[in-house]
């Protein structure tokens, strides 16, 4: 199948309107809920990042209906979200908006190329503990960036998020703004307390308009949100040169990985919560990578499939993907009449809406899960953990993956072996013999004879010794690559230099060619001493055996002789 033939397979089809009719209340009231829960945490990612309110609205809209039309998942609800602020907060102050704009197209065109190569079904392969300690360092970022709004103090400058926190808790020692914090803990209780009361209650939107009306009739002095636009954006093309793309390309990737991963995860989940659904990973993919070619260029920023606001959907009743729809356009609604309303918010009270949904992206029992199930796993948690707070999320991914990876290598190697079988069936009696008593040693390699496991077989069948023949019997082997091959090479070649004959039985087909490509069977003292079958193996190993008993009493003999004529000589 072509790129063309592809992306033609990942166009909106009638199919994915399935059911509308028959649930369109439904879809319609989830739209609607969803809308509520996506409205504070839309603003908040906004200024969060540094693009301010309107941006995060704008995301939410724009993304919302694309990545619904385009994307392969019917439940999905898309927007701006916790994980990427981590990659635009430093890209903001670097570049400013356009940097976004750049970064954010060059991430969506990615994401569309892994959905044109079909790539979607291979990030699942990412562990476990990597995504848990990713989740974990990125709700610790989170709430590191909403210090300076939790105490009322100006952003300090800096990349580093806690570098930036600590200098906010600096500023604000002198004088703490007790307004401030009073919103933060007070959005926060009703937050927690809202849904013991009623589950239906959308306790973010709640504890917002609790904190604004309190602040506007006790005439708090805190820093709101501010003028938000009262239609949306126009299309905006950044100036930049192609000499210049470069810069941006980091970010870029890191926005295509935490897209592609954050989207396909939250699609899974969605899954999960109603029977009998499937998304497809590689038009989910396609969606979400048009969705952030599209929306950087009208003043949002990249965006990914939400997990909050997707289950939130979900749990509302929606059953296809006009419920993400009417969120975006009920948004809409918002930026046109009721844009006067939302400038009012106090700055404090979305920091306490993102404080407490960073504690709620922790999931205790799946991190206490990791830590409890073995010493690598916990490593590698705590690893990619570190690496997302103090570097950034695409080295911390590359990190936690590359530290899974040896660990599991270094596993796997620990699990081969070599094993004696120093017994063997007689050919023609019921009776087994001990070979080792017979100068003959086979060795049984099981598992895996890789780079990681090929220096402590070397090591092991190096030190054999009192043997005259060594049979290796090679069916186990599960892996052979080019360094065990040559390793195993290399032991042939040791034990054939010290006089003992080393016989191979019955490499797997993948694995003689193997041999072969390194020249390992090249080093075998004859191209007979490789064997399908055991006791053929025995047999001609014995037959060296005896061979060379008779060579040595013949070469007694000769010694023999020799002392008498020297004897009748002296005489």
């Amino acid at each position: 199948m072509s790129a063309t033939e592809r992306l033609t397979y990942l166009r909106p089809r009638r199919a994915d309107y399935a059911g509308f009719r028959r649930h369109w209340r439904n879809d319609l009231v989830a739209g609607l809920t969803v809308a509520v829960v996506a409205l504070p945490l839309a603003l908040a990612f906004g200024i969060t990042t540094g693009l301010g309110a309107a941006a995060g609205l704008t995301t939410a809209i724009v993304a919302g209906i694309v990545a619904a039309v385009f994307g392969g998942s019917n439940l999905q609800a898309s927007g701006p979200t916790a994980a990427l602020t981590v990659v635009l907060v430093p890209l903001v102050a670097r570049y400013g908006a356009d940097g976004v704009i750049i970064a954010g197209v060059l991430a969506g065109l990615l994401v569309v190329l892994a959905a044109a190569l079909r790539l979607g079904r291979y990030l699942a392969y990412i562990p476990w503990p990597v995504v848990e300690g990713f989740t974990l360092g990125i709700a610790v970022i989170i709430a590191l960036q909403q210090v300076p709004n939790a105490l009322g103090v100006p952003k300090p400058e800096g990349e580093n998020t806690a570098v930036v926190a600590g200098r906010a808790v600096a500023d604000a020692a002198g004088d703490v703004n007790v307004a401030a914090l009073g919103l933060v803990a007070l959005v926060a209780a009703i937050m927690v307390l809202a849904p013991r009361i009623h589950r239906a209650v959308p306790a973010s939107l709640v504890a917002v308009l609790a904190a604004t009306v309190v602040a506007a009739v006790a005439g708090l002095d805190v820093e709101t949100i501010g003028t938000l636009p009262q239609a949306l954006p126009a299309l905006h093309l950044p100036q930049v040169a192609v000499g210049d793309l470069d810069r941006y390309l980091s970010a870029a990737f890191a926005i295509a990985a935490l897209a592609a991963i954050e989207s396909l995860l939250s699609a899974k989940v969605a899954d999960g919560m109603v029977a009998g659904r499937r998304h497809d990973p590689d038009s989910e993919l396609f969606g979400q990578g048009l969705a952030n070619v599209i929306t950087p260029l009208f003043g949002g920023m990249p965006a990914t499939g939400a997990i909050a606001r997707t289950a939130v959907n979900v749990r509302a009743g929606a059953r296809t993907r006009v419920a993400a729809i009417v969120h975006s356009i009920t948004l809409v609604a918002v930026v046109l009449l009721a844009a006067s309303l939302v400038a009012r918010i106090p700055l404090a009270a979305l920091a306490g809406v993102l404080m407490v949904t960073a504690v709620r992206m922790v999931d205790v029992h799946n991190i206490r899960s990791v830590l409890r199930s073995t010493r690598s796993d916990a490593v590698v948690l705590v690893v990619t953990a570190l690496a997302t707070v103090v570097f950034d999320l695409i080295v911390a991914v590359e990190i936690g993956v590359a530290a899974a990876a040896v660990l599991a290598l270094r596993h796997v190697a620990r699990s081969a072996e070599a094993v004696p079988v120093n017994v063997a069936p007689e050919v023609d009696a019921d009776e087994e013999t001990d070979l080792l008593a017979e100068h003959i040693v086979a060795y049984r390699l099981d598992g895996a004879l890789f780079f990681g496991a090929a220096q402590r077989f070397l090591t092991e069948l190096a030190a054999i010794a009192d043997v005259e023949v060594v049979i290796l019997r090679l069916p186990g082997l599960q892996v052979l690559d080019a360094t065990g091959a040559q390793a195993l090479g290399e032991i042939v070649d040791d034990l054939e230099h010290r006089g003992i004959t080393v016989l191979l039985k019955g490499p797997r087909p993948e694995h003689l060619k193997v041999l072969e490509a390194v020249g390992a069977l090249d080093r075998l003292a004859h191209e007979r001493h490789l064997f399908d079958d055991l006791d053929a193996a025995v047999a001609h190993a014995r037959e060296h055996v005896g061979r060379g008993s008779a060579d040595l009493g013949h070469l007694e003999v000769l010694e023999a002789d020799v002392e008498g004529v020297d004897d009748v000589h002296h005489v």
